[in-house]
């Protein structure tokens, strides 16, 4: 069993189960709509937020399309399909597609010889490669596949899609709960009386800090919860990993995913409609990140995405 495999298969018992991320980069990378949507239109709402969701899910650069992903060691590694190469890309990559470099945070790629990789849509020939951590990386394109390199603390590895994989192909949607006003809450917000980070763990089996503005305090059926939402840089909405007591049973196992938009008069709005799988629960390849201690609820939150497949 691969290291992510065992993580995740963890988190399922483990949670009564996320750089995703990294850790993940959540990611999550595309945002959810407003949760300031009146609550008379919620059926309305959120099937129009969820057909949007599943539009970027099914996109030909969405989590669907996540192939492969290889850890770089120090020094040169050759890629390519063939079973030698010590990155094993997917059949339907050339035998030989080139070498990738490592000398500490930098990497470059030397294309094989008769490889024609692009680059911004212009030919790439070899060089550095700009990883996600600097912004939006380098992204190197070959027929259907795409790939680019990532930065998980102090691992870099090279992230592979293919726009033709099974996973997009095969897609057959998500169930999901019945949209209801008792999962739209109003939360207090408390915030942190000092700049505060949160330790957030991965399924790589390591951890990230990550600003916490404050807590969220609301009741359910007469009893109060707590949950601690972090910022990712550059956003502008409150990002909450959480746990509950349908991860059991029906949804998916190491927990889910919310937005809120940020406190106004001391409240935020939880749209418990709008929780979704983290990419982790379509494919392996991902680096999700997992609920942190504090943010599994004692209850069932019978709202939001529902368990996909097997997973």
């Amino acid at each position: 069993m691969t290291p992510i495999a065992l993580a995740l298969s963890l988190a399922l018992h483990t949670s009564p189960s996320p750089k995703a991320a990294p850790p993940a980069k959540p990611a999550t990378a595309a945002k959810p709509m407003s949760t300031t949507a009146p609550p008379d239109d919620l059926s309305t709402t959120t099937r129009a937020w969820h057909d949007q969701r599943i539009q970027r899910l099914q996109s030909e650069d969405g989590w669907l399309t996540l192939v492969g992903l290889f850890w770089l060691d120090e020094g040169e590694q050759t890629a390519g399909s063939a079973p030698d190469s010590k990155l094993d890309f997917p059949a339907n990559t050339p035998a030989k597609l080139g070498v990738f470099t490592r000398t500490g945070k930098a990497v470059s790629f030397q294309p094989a010889p008769g490889v024609a990789i692009t680059r911004d849509g212009k030919p790439f020939t070899g060089g550095p490669l700009k990883t996600d951590e600097q912004g939006s990386p380098d992204v190197l394109k070959l027929g259907s596949l795409n790939f680019h390199v990532i930065q998980r603390g102090e691992k870099l590895g090279v992230r592979v899609k293919d726009s033709q994989a099974p996973a997009r192909q095969q897609f057959h949607g998500i169930d999901t709960y019945p949209a209801s006003a008792t999962w739209r809450v109003s939360a207090r917000f408390e915030p942190a009386t000092t700049p505060r980070t949160l330790q957030v763990p991965n399924v790589l089996g390591t951890t990230e800090e990550m600003k916490a503005p404050g807590t969220l305090v609301f009741t359910v059926d007469g009893k109060e919860h707590r949950l601690t939402p972090v910022v990712e840089e550059g956003s502008q909405q409150l990002f909450i990993i959480f746990a509950d007591e349908t991860n059991r049973d029906a949804t998916y196992g190491a927990g889910r995913f919310l937005y809120a938009d940020m406190p106004k008069d001391g409240q935020v709005v939880l749209d418990f409609n709008r929780a979704y799988n983290p990419p982790c629960a379509f494919t392996r390849f991902a680096t999700c990140p997992l609920p942190p201690r504090g943010n599994r609820l004692a209850l069932r939150v019978e709202a939001g995405e529902k368990r996909y497949g097997d997973h």
